[in-house]
């Protein structure tokens, strides 16, 4: 795991080294081991790498060269994340004729570009973002793996085109500008985004699955996008047929492969717990794969109802592991470690659990580990969250008569205001490109619904009439989603959006590297991925019990009361929860939400603003309230993000 950033000029510029070395200190946190920098004057390229360490550790350091060994070979490569498999990989293609310079699984990727062209990425397994240079072809490519686990942005300006692993290395550059998109404010405060889109105009993410091949032409920069791998769902019908003991299998051998490659690193491996099935799963095969006990660290909080660490306890001695438990309390959650959760992640979040998540990583480094194996993925994958669960019983004729919807959102009630939506809403887009309004969207249209009318007239003018939520809609493939069970088409609408902008973002990578901690989603092995979407939705899903395949598969290796116990959200208590939450909300408030700072950034109506503050204060409805706390997080965000970064 590293950071990667770059710039590839029209024109050479006598600064460049000493640019690159600002760019590269904006990404000290990602790789803390070591930094190394490729100048090609006449080519007006920088290529910059920070280093985290943990593959190679005496041979690993970057740009890695091709073709040519002597340091001006015409492959350069700068590569963020883990190549998987590698070992094997390497073996084929030294049988092939080509030699490694270097024991890390990164150098795969240049023997790869020479052998397959651009089809190299097929053969890649793992979780990367990484920039290859093509000096014979004059070309750059930037390439992001298939679920977007590893961040990578770009910009393309009259001076040249600039990445990186985090937006505040391009910031670093005076020509990357900093000017902010009122568009991407507005999807922040109703917390999804359109793929591809970030908080900064002219800024943009490398969407997940694909890849950028970038030329310089005589007065600019050609940029060619190219889809490599999606998440494609069979027509409905045409899943595989199978019976339950073989998908049963199936799953128990995809992910056994998938946690032993994750566990290959040359130092200590460690397991995120919490007191879901996913996270103890991998728990579970990693003390049988491991020879020594393995180290599992769990988040606690101070309110009973969010608190899962009784079960993952159970987990941890059941197995063997070695449990470390951080408690969290409110204010750790607030003040300047909320500051500085935005910071990292360069975005906005509706809860603190991405603030809990970089105490912990915090925690993890300083205990010694460097790589955690984490359990994100499975919900999207076989169908686990209760959103899912809602629009299958709603749509499918299988449970549309029952009462198995109603029942489901009573047992949920304390995520009313957040991840469930209290009515049902709908929207014309989502209606026209999936057949209905998928019920994980709804909390959110709802927040833009409360958010409107606080805004400024003067943002609301920048806006012209834009719809977040048909921009989303819009956004979506439909033909990845025509023809599609209902589970297929709300599973692959939420990875295509809130997987990679929320849960792999600020509650993955950002906080994670924040600390220089390198997070492996078992679950989001493509080997894995390609395997569940071809599970029939009724193996995913059945009789109402969510991950019903993944829970019979793991059946030996959780504990009864995890096995029979429903999905449950992992997320932080927010802030109208307690008093002490709620006094150290207020400091952020008066910190970031002056009357100053509301008039210099303009996106809201003050007088507006402060009276939905003080009926949130008086109010003792839990939904409402959380629905209140998710917009005052993203608008002390919002106010801050340019002060921060």
């Amino acid at each position: 795991m590293c950071g990667i950033a770059g710039l590839w000029a029209r024109d050479h510029h006598p600064e460049t080294m000493a640019r690159a070395e600002k760019m590269a200190d904006a990404l000290y946190h990602r790789g803390p081991d070591g930094r190394g920098f490729h100048v090609d004057e006449g080519h007006g390229l920088a290529m910059i790498h920070t280093r985290l360490s943990i593959i190679g550790l005496n041979s690993g350091d970057q740009p890695i060269f091709g073709r040519d060994d002597d340091g001006t070979g015409d492959l350069v490569l700068t590569a963020n994340g883990e190549f998987y498999d590698y070992k094997r990989i390497r073996g084929l293609l030294r049988t092939d004729g080509y030699c490694f310079n270097t024991k890390s699984d990164s150098e795969l990727a240049i023997k790869l570009y020479d052998k397959h062209c651009l089809d190299f990425v097929h053969e890649l397994r793992g979780e990367f973002a990484f920039a290859l240079f093509d000096k014979t072809k004059d070309q750059l490519i930037l390439v992001r793996d298939r679920f977007g686990i590893r961040p990578l942005f770009y910009h393309v300006g009259e001076n040249g085109v600039f990445w990186g692993s985090e937006i505040k290395a391009m910031l670093a550059h005076p020509d990357v500008p900093r000017e902010l998109d009122p568009k991407a404010q507005l999807h922040q405060m109703m917390q999804v985004m359109v793929p591809g889109m970030t908080l900064w105009k002219g800024i943009r993410a490398v969407k997940p699955g694909h890849m950028l091949v970038i030329k310089k032409t005589g007065d600019g920069f050609t940029v060619d996008e190219r889809r490599y791998w999606d998440a494609d769902f069979p027509l409905d019908g045409q899943h595989d047929d199978l019976p339950d003991e073989e998908h049963i299998e199936n799953v128990r051998r995809a992910l056994v492969e998938s946690i032993a490659l994750r566990l290959e690193a040359d130092v200590p491996v460690a397991c995120y717990l919490s007191g879901g099935i996913d996270s103890c799963s991998i728990l579970g095969m990693a003390a049988a794969i491991q020879q020594s006990p393995v180290k599992a660290f769990t988040i606690g909080f101070d309110d009973a109802r969010y608190d899962e660490t009784s079960i993952a306890t159970e987990m941890a001695r059941m197995v063997g592991a070695d449990q470390d438990i951080l408690r969290v309390s409110a204010t750790d959650l607030y003040g300047k470690n909320f500051e500085d959760a935005v910071y990292y992640s360069e975005r906005t979040f509706y809860n603190t659990l991405g603030v809990a998540k970089m105490l912990m990583s915090k925690h993890v480094t300083e205990n010694g580990y460097k790589v955690v194996i984490t359990g994100e993925g499975s919900d999207e994958l076989f169908g686990g969250y209760a959103q899912f669960k809602a629009d299958y019983f709603l749509h499918d004729p299988a449970y549309a008569e029952t009462a198995a919807g109603a029942e489901m959102k009573e047992r949920n009630k304390i995520f009313s205001g957040s991840v469930l939506a209290e009515q049902t809403i709908s929207h014309p887009a989502f209606e026209e490109v999936m057949g209905f309004t998928p019920s994980w969207i709804q909390p959110w249209m709802l927040v833009y619904e409360r958010v409107k009318p606080l805004l400024s007239d003067e943002f609301l003018a920048k806006l012209d009439g834009y719809d977040p939520v048909a921009a989303i809609a819009y956004s979506l493939d439909k033909d990845m989603l025509d023809g599609r069970h209902v589970l297929d088409k709300v599973q692959y609408s939420w990875i295509k959006t809130m997987l990679e902008g929320q849960i792999l973002n600020w509650g993955g990578d950002r906080v994670d590297m924040a600390n220089s901690l390198e997070s492996r989603p078992a679950f989001l092995d493509h080997h894995v991925a390609e395997l569940a979407m071809r599970i029939p939705p009724g193996v995913r899903i059945r009789d109402g019990i969510e991950k019903w395949v993944v829970r019979e598969a793991m059946k030996h290796v959780l504990p009864e009361v995890l096995y029979k116990r429903e999905k449950f959200a992992f997320m932080a208590p927010p802030a109208h929860t307690s008093e002490e939450k709620g006094r150290e909300i207020d400091m952020l408030l008066d910190k970031w939400l002056s009357s100053e700072k509301i008039a210099r950034h303009g996106i809201f109506d003050e007088e507006k603003l402060r009276a939905s503050i003080a009926e949130y204060k008086q109010s003792d409805d839990h939904t409402a309230n959380t629905r209140k706390d998710i917009i005052l997080n993203h608008a002390i965000a919002l106010h801050a993000i340019e002060e921060l970064i």
